[in-house]
């Protein structure tokens, strides 16, 4: 019953104005209850759109990686780490906003699971908050938050140390940006909220794995995470 109620709340994230923004999905290996999977993780924005004027953005992030596994089937996520913002509107030079604090956290669901065909459906929500170091342009102070945001659909298959997996996602990245006092948040491209993913699980052994992740068409990215299993 319990697991039928956290479904549906998933599931209704998608038909509530709620801000729900793109990060990593983390694929479908996911920890069992009180177990952890630790490591480190480097995602990598290559183009994002923002509304209007505000043109692309780029970012760099490095953290380390925390998943715990509250039931077998669903997991919290956590990261903290580095993170660096490029944004480049449309009429001006880009913005570069040096490495400073990112952090993060999801939850991750099963949805199904037959170790018989060896399928796996998980379903994902995602947030990554990017706080750069300050810069002055002009003699002005300029700051910039990156808020990245997702909620996914994925399916996986194993072959035995490989577990390629794809699926579906709905995104929104914010550019929050600040001269002086005057503050503004800027939402990315609405009409690229719909996204693909594809990636796949590597066993190096039988605690650790490398995870490789790319997107497509809502942004243009790719992490590479390499995680152990306590």
């Amino acid at each position: 019953m319990i697991k039928w109620v956290v479904i549906w709340l998933f599931a209704g994230m998608l038909f509530v104005p709620f801000r729900v923004f793109p990060a990593p999905c983390h694929g479908t290996k996911m920890p069992e209850k009180n177990k952890f999977f630790i490591g480190f993780e480097t995602n990598n924005i290559f183009k994002r759109y923002l509304e209007g004027e505000y043109g692309k953005m780029r970012s760099l992030q490095h953290h380390f990686l925390l998943s715990y596994g509250l039931r077998d089937w669903v997991s919290i996520d956590l990261k903290v780490g580095t993170g660096l913002i490029k944004q480049r509107p449309v009429t001006s030079s880009e913005i570069d906003y040096p490495s400073f604090f990112s952090g993060g956290y999801g939850f991750r669901v099963k949805l199904y699971e037959k170790p018989g065909n060896r399928i796996r459906m998980v379903l994902g929500f995602q947030h990554v908050s990017v706080h750069p170091e300050k810069i002055h342009l002009e003699d002005q102070e300029n700051a910039a938050i990156l808020d990245d945001w997702q909620l996914s659909f994925l399916v996986s298959k194993d072959f035995a140390r490989l577990t390629p997996y794809f699926g579906a996602k709905w995104s929104r990245l914010d550019y929050i940006h600040r001269i002086g006092e005057d503050r503004k948040r800027r939402m990315s491209d609405l009409t690229k909220s719909v996204g693909a993913i594809f990636g796949m699980d590597f066993s190096l052994n039988d605690k650790t794995y490398l995870n490789l992740e790319t997107h497509f068409f809502d942004e243009e990215s790719f992490s590479l995470g390499l995680l152990y299993k306590f």
